[in-house]
């Protein structure tokens, strides 16, 4: 039987790093090379500091680095010498969540594998097998045919983003009718055949996964023919932007309808906890809406760079033709309370646990009255009465409001509306 003994990986990123990585701890024998075309990139890979953050990676690559895996640009060469080859592991689909990657490979659900139904597929497929077994049992190594693979990854990832979209929209009609959508969401959850996972109501999903499997879906079935599947499925992207945009009219409205020139604190910038990728993060368009409105924002995340969150606001699809505005509208700060200071509203985007820890005291003091907090995870409900106390106004997903500051409309009118069908994004 053919062993392999030597494997290159094709793409440094946030799939192919750790999972090579991981497959390099398990199986000390096999020499695993993760190439990549950007130097910076790999530079990165072989210090101290790695290119992306994830819970537990830096002591896997510390722990193998030099001896059996290594990072290089040198794509030819790693090529030849190889026995295997992965290009972002996609004859490998991955089902790995970002801030917690390193615990997902070392102890998969399962671990599907995809291969032509040849003799030298199938030969294929079992050698990579043998790689997993070293630590997966093989009752959760599942193989397939190549198209059964690819859809199951891009389903996979389609019937949680749905999850994700179908509690935000009865998040919707919990603030409209007094029910907690976090009650509700516990309780479905207890039914057996429904389960309590992907059931918390945010500001929407982000990631480089959902949205982009989704849409991959969507095209698939508009190419096949099939419109009225292709149009279920993009119902779950237009109920993510919907719910987006439902939280920065809440936060335009509390704010006596108008944002303009206004000092506001988004707190998180990550699509998620544990992790420093941006791609679609909710704050994102959060924050393009408010720009749209003329807010001052003042950014904190404890893990990404200032030059990630300039660059991620300054893209055509968010500015427009007018990048100069980040530059006059967004400041990046590396203080949380420096963020808040003389603001109107502090805005959560990203439920990181050091924002239930802060400090409320000394952030309603240095905030302007009548200061308002927007939680958009639901990470500071068991703060709510201590926040009352403190004279803060709260506002959150899922749950109405039974009293709020009396106001006089300003008389304007924001730019952007609800009443607004969501913006089509071209299919991947």
């Amino acid at each position: 039987m053919f062993q392999i003994r030597k494997i290159c990986c094709i793409g440094a990123g946030y799939v192919g790093g750790p999972t090579c990585s991981v497959i390099a701890s398990m199986c000390p024998e096999i020499k695993v090379t993760v190439v990549d075309v950007n130097e910076a990139r790999i530079k990165a890979w072989n210090s101290d500091t790695l290119p992306i953050y994830e819970p537990g990676l830096d002591e896997v690559v510390l722990s193998c680095r030099g001896k059996n895996l290594f990072f290089s640009t040198d794509i030819d060469s790693a090529i030849k010498e190889a026995d295997l080859v992965f290009i972002s592991v996609l004859s490998n689909p991955e089902f790995l969540a970002e801030g917690t990657a390193v615990k997902d490979l070392k102890e998969p659900d399962r671990v599907l594998i995809g291969g032509d139904e040849t003799t030298e597929g199938q030969k294929a497929i079992q050698a990579l097998c043998e790689v997993y077994e070293h630590w997966v049992p093989k009752s959760r190594i599942i193989t397939t045919n190549t198209w059964s693979s690819e859809l199951s990854k891009l389903a996979a990832n389609a019937f949680l983003a749905q999850r994700i979209s179908s509690i935000n929209s009865i998040s919707a009609l919990c603030e409209s009718t007094g029910a907690d959508v976090e009650e509700v969401a516990r309780a479905i959850g207890m039914d057996q055949r429904i389960g309590s996972k992907f059931l918390k109501a945010s500001v929407g999903f982000g990631g480089s996964c959902f949205q982009k499997d989704v849409l991959n879906l969507v095209y698939l079935c508009e190419a096949l023919n099939l419109p009225e599947v292709a149009s279920y499925w993009q119902q779950v992207i237009d109920m993510n932007e919907y719910q987006r945009k439902r939280f920065a009219c809440r936060i335009i409205d509390c704010l006596f309808n108008t944002v303009t020139g206004k000092k506001i604190a988004l707190l998180g910038f990550s699509f998620k906890k544990d992790t420093g990728d941006t791609r679609e993060s909710s704050s994102i368009y959060i924050s393009k809406y408010l720009m749209d409105e003329g807010a001052n924002l003042h950014i904190y995340d404890p893990k990404v760079l200032k030059e990630q969150i300039i660059q991620d606001l300054s893209q055509p699809s968010i500015s427009g033709d007018n990048p100069q505005r980040v530059l006059e509208l967004v400041t990046v700060t590396s203080d949380p309370y420096e963020a808040c200071k003389s603001a109107h509203a502090l805005v959560i985007c990203t439920e990181w646990d050091m924002f239930k820890d802060l400090d409320y005291e000394k952030i309603h003091n240095q905030m302007l009255k009548p200061a308002f907090i927007f939680d958009g995870r639901r990470v500071l409900d068991h703060l709510h009465p201590q926040l009352q106390s403190l004279g803060f106004q709260i506002e959150t997903i899922g749950k109405k409001v039974t009293t709020r500051l009396p106001f006089t409309p300003s008389g304007g009118v924001p730019r952007i509306t609800l009443n607004e069908p969501p913006n089509k994004k071209s299919k991947a």
